[in-house]
């Protein structure tokens, strides 16, 4: 009899506690996103001069991913009460295709993103608020290596609330690819990380960046272009009024600008373009309509004839702490496009990432050696493309 109780002991301890460990790892699993969601809002709450909170979390281990709901952060003495950034929907997940080349790496797709510079919120000393501080935090909710990232209907924006009436200037409708950040593949490459990105601009222009970087140097290179083309500019008279008198009638604006750094070396130009511009529009004061007919006077002269624009090309160079525009050759390029041969609405692609290299840092035959290997990059590009 004492024999068949502990085969009847030892049957229920041999079921029990598969249930006891099968209920603990159901309520570990309930209790998961409550602990993701604690963490994070203290990470959050722990940067210097900026507040934040999460709203949920939703966990989905079987494809290793979590997904964060309502987060937003901003400074802790903004009167506005604009979120600096606001990101309703944060997928992080690892990324499956790189653990077959044997590397533990994460992406993250952001849904509907805002980053919102508002600039009396902004300007105003917070503490020991610094931008380092909430970018190394985000970067800390991943807790792996970020290796590529994708926004969808993205929105960036500049505002100033105490102008007359409010300046906004923004992007809507961003899309944004960047892969590689962790250099997985193509590790050979000097620039192993493509990024791209489109957008609409204030006044329905077309925006468009494009290049390559490499994040995983301390500071980082990179090669990349910018354009804005086709916005309407009186998309811009909150602006151009406030801080210069000036509104448009009528006409088209664009930018464009390249950009390369390497090894904390800065080169690169903007060029800005104005197209078919009237200044004088039929309800501007007495003085409004003497002020802009003096600046369209000078706007006359020094605009190109054949094509009607007004441009310069404004180049840069130096070091990321210490970048100086040169003043002469913006002038000169404003007579230039003026009177000899018109900017054209285009990315100029006269600036690489082997121009930023400093003179003297880089031999001839490195030159060589780094125009070779992106020749054979294009190639094999080139190739895939053709499929």
């Amino acid at each position: 009899m004492s024999e068949l109780k502990k085969q009847r002991g030892f049957k229920k301890k041999r079921y029990t506690i598969p249930v006891v460990i099968l209920i603990l790892l159901i309520a570990f699993r309930l209790y998961l996103p409550t602990l993701v969601k604690n963490k994070i809002n203290k990470v959050l709450a722990d940067i210097p001069g900026y507040y934040g909170q999460v709203e949920d979390i939703d966990i989905a281990l079987f494809r290793g991913a979590y997904v964060i709901n309502g987060m937003y952060l901003n400074k802790g003495n903004a009167t506005s009460q604009v979120p600096f950034l606001n990101f309703p929907k944060s997928d992080i997940s690892i990324e499956w295709k790189s653990l077959f080349k044997g590397r533990i790496v994460s992406e993250i797709i952001m849904n509907s993103p805002e980053l919102i510079y508002v600039f009396e919120d902004q300007k105003e000393e917070s503490g020991d608020a610094n931008a380092n501080d909430w970018t190394k935090a985000l970067t800390d909710i991943v807790p792996i290596d970020i290796n590529h990232f994708e926004v969808h209907d993205g929105k960036l924006a500049f505002v100033q609330l105490s102008a007359e009436p409010n300046i906004d200037l923004q992007i809507n409708k961003l899309e944004l690819t960047a892969d590689n950040l962790r250099n997985v593949v193509e590790k050979e490459r000097i620039l192993p990380s493509p990024i791209r990105a489109s957008g609409v601009s204030i006044g329905k222009g077309k925006v468009s960046l494009e290049g390559y970087m490499n994040l995983v140097k301390e500071i980082p290179d990179m090669d990349l272009s910018f354009s804005l083309e086709n916005a309407e500019a009186t998309a811009l008279n909150d602006f151009t009024n406030y801080y210069a008198g000036l509104d448009f009638d009528k006409g088209t604006f664009g930018i464009y600008s390249e950009v390369a750094i390497a090894d904390g070396h800065l080169i690169g130009y903007v060029k800005p373009l104005l197209t078919n511009t009237v200044l004088i529009g039929k309800e501007d004061s007495f003085l409004e309509v003497l002020w802009e007919g003096f600046v369209g006077f000078f706007k006359f002269v020094l605009k190109n004839q054949g094509t009607d624009t007004l441009a310069t090309k404004v180049p840069f160079e130096g070091d990321l702490n210490n970048v100086e525009a040169g003043v002469w050759p913006t002038v000169i390029n404003i007579f230039e496009n003026a009177w000899i041969e018109a900017f054209k609405g285009e990315v100029d692609n006269d600036i690489d990432y082997k121009d930023a290299f400093k003179e003297g840092e880089i031999t001839r035959e490195q030159k060589q050696e780094l125009r070779k290997k992106e020749r054979e990059q294009q190639k094999k590009e080139r190739q895939v493309k053709k499929g």
